[in-house]
């Protein structure tokens, strides 16, 4: 667009959007957006500063090199029955005329015809099914027109190649005039008023809007344009249509009407690559809330594994505790009947005493705490192993679902989200197949003995956690039954004996308090020990695949946020037009 024809307030819009389309264009570009797609809307900014383009594209036998010749008023560009037209032809005013071809897709024409004073033309190859590198080049080349003359031929109107066109048009944003070429095969009014009523309903379905539509004979106007007769000349030129399209164009589309149109213009483009980027971000999006729902479900079952754990390990050791109260109700129920001044000569049979005590009192409780404790490691041991087959199973299904979705979707973050799945499901699967179930309860048997054994009460080798219980205990016990020798019993016992019953219960009690607190304290440091590290094995082996779902998702909805910015940008812009061109 020229500046010298601007106002001020145009020029100065002009130059705000500009820069607006080309930080759009700069953030666009960081999206995964072909690069012909970038090029269109990079050519369409450029287009700001040049004049006026009106692009005729149809079908290759719909006569649109016709339909330019009569505007042109001679015959400029060449015409035929076949897809002769194999370039894009811009026409731009010149002295003379002049044809310049630039490459096998693209050629300049010049001509004298003040129309092109004001604007360009431009003639695109036929779209057809016989030439697909015709289809490209007009395909290329309507995101830099301003004004799209969509020409369809009154011998098949809107034809199915011809709709889909239509609708690519409007994926650019870009305003479609109609025009019904070759009308003068019609047969009277009525046969025109059905075709022009048949190409604005079909035309209106696909654009969203009714069209302007032009019902032109080209042939009518250059025999209008090749005869001598003055009045003849007027005749065909009415009856041809062409002076309604030549008003539109001349008229209509005056001064504020054509800037309206190249302003939105390149607003249309990037309209059309912030949707193409937008719908491939909710479909990433969406692809990512079923690995986002596949996490939340690991990171779930882990949770619930921790706290099964946490809730289960207390009451299992409080069995481990009540083994310990009975063995301490029992000492105290052997004290009563033992300690007593009718059983005084027996008192002072320690050996006796001993072995009664450990009959009566100790009995298995060796065995009894190993039971228990070895029930504790292999539920943990089962727990831990449930657990990695829930996990290993739901990636499994999510490996499976992915590999029949990935020939469709081919990108980089799919390709990532495919190599950490496998990652960490053949990971987790080769952790479950060498689960070797006796041996992980061997060694936190192992672990669990070495803990207690470790402890202030416990220093006395590699027992079994029951048989080092029951060696403290019988000591502690000797140490308050071997009371006094046989001579001090036969003189004090009357008064000796409740005293040192008493004393022998209190101590009994202060010892058993000392160790079921330690036994206790030892064990559930050793079992939350080892769930605190079956949990962290399990979360450290989901990480990577975790870690990226949530990395994604805030990169996606970051570029969801940016693509709604520049949504608005460009709806702002578009309002402003409205404005400028309203003053």
């Amino acid at each position: 667009m020229r500046e010298g024809f601007l106002s001020t307030d145009e020029l100065l819009f002009l130059q705000k959007e500009k820069s607006s389309l080309n930080k759009a264009l700069t953030t666009l570009s960081s999206f995964s957006l072909p690069g012909d797609a970038l090029a269109k809307l990079r050519s369409a900014i450029d287009q700001l500063d040049e004049l006026f383009l009106i692009v005729a594209a149809g079908e290759f036998n719909a006569g649109k090199s016709a339909l330019i010749n009569a505007l042109l008023g001679e015959r400029v560009l060449e015409e035929g029955v076949t897809p002769t037209t194999a370039r894009v032809t811009l026409l731009r005013w010149g002295e003379t005329f002049t044809q310049t071809v630039i490459d096998d897709g693209f050629s300049i024409v010049t001509h004298p015809l003040p129309l092109l004073k004001e604007l360009n033309m431009v003639d695109s190859p036929g779209t057809n099914a016989i030439n697909r590198q015709h289809e490209r080049l007009t395909s290329d080349y309507v995101p830099r027109s301003d004004l799209v003359l969509f020409v369809t031929s009154a011998d098949r109107p809107m034809t199915q190649s011809e709709r889909v066109f239509l609708e690519n048009i409007l994926a650019w944003g870009k305003k479609v005039t109609l025009v019904v070429n070759k009308s003068d095969i019609l047969d009277g009014e009525e046969a025109l008023e059905q075709v022009r009523e048949f190409v604005s309903s079909n035309a209106g379905l696909i654009l969203g809007y009714k069209p302007e539509i032009f019902l032109v004979s080209a042939r009518l106007a250059q025999k209008a344009n090749q005869t001598t007769e003055p009045a003849e000349a007027a005749r065909l030129r009415q009856v041809s249509g062409i002076e309604e399209l030549e008003r539109f164009i001349t008229e209509t589309l005056d001064d504020k009407a054509r800037l309206e149109l190249k302003l939105r213009n390149p607003i249309g483009v990037a309209s059309h690559l912030e949707q193409t980027a937008s719908a491939s971000v909710e479909l990433q999006l969406a692809d990512m809330e079923q690995d986002a729902a596949l996490t939340a479900d690991l990171e779930s079952t882990i949770a619930e594994y921790d706290k099964t754990l946490r809730e289960e390990i207390p009451p299992r050791l409080a069995e481990v505790e009540n083994i310990l109260i009975n063995f301490e109700n029992r000492g105290h129920d052997f004290f009563d009947r033992t300690m007593k001044l009718t059983n005084i000569f027996n008192l002072a049979k320690t050996d006796k005493i001993k072995a009664q005590f450990q009959e009566e009192v100790q009995g298995d409780v060796a065995g009894t705490i190993d039971k228990k404790v070895r029930g504790m490691i292999d539920w943990m041991v089962d727990k831990d192993l449930n657990t990695w087959y829930q996990v290993a199973g739901a990636l499994d299904r999510r490996q499976s679902q992915s590999q029949r979705e990935l020939p469709a979707s081919k990108s980089p973050q799919s390709a990532r989200r495919q190599e950490l799945i496998d990652g960490v499901s053949q990971t987790i699967k080769l952790i479950v197949n060498r689960y070797d179930r006796k041996q992980e309860a061997e060694q936190l048997g192992d672990y669990v003995q070495e803990s207690v054994a470790q402890t202030a009460l416990f220093g006395i080798g590699a027992l079994g956690v029951g048989a080092m219980v029951a060696t403290v205990l019988t000591t502690k016990a000797l140490d308050v039954t071997g009371i006094v020798t046989a001579g001090t019993l036969a003189v004090l016992g009357l008064f000796v004996i409740p005293y040192k019953r008493k004393q022998a219960k209190e101590e009994f009690k202060t010892k058993m308090a000392e160790l079921r607190s330690t036994l206790n304290e030892t064990l559930s440091n050793t079992f939350n020990k080892e769930a605190d590290s079956a949990v962290e094995r399990l979360q450290e082996n989901i990480a990577p695949y975790v870690d990226y779902v949530k990395n994604e998702q805030s990169r996606l909805q970051v570029n969801r946020a940016t693509l709604q910015e520049i949504r608005e940008k460009l709806s702002t812009l578009g309002n402003e037009i409205t404005g400028l061109v309203m003053n």
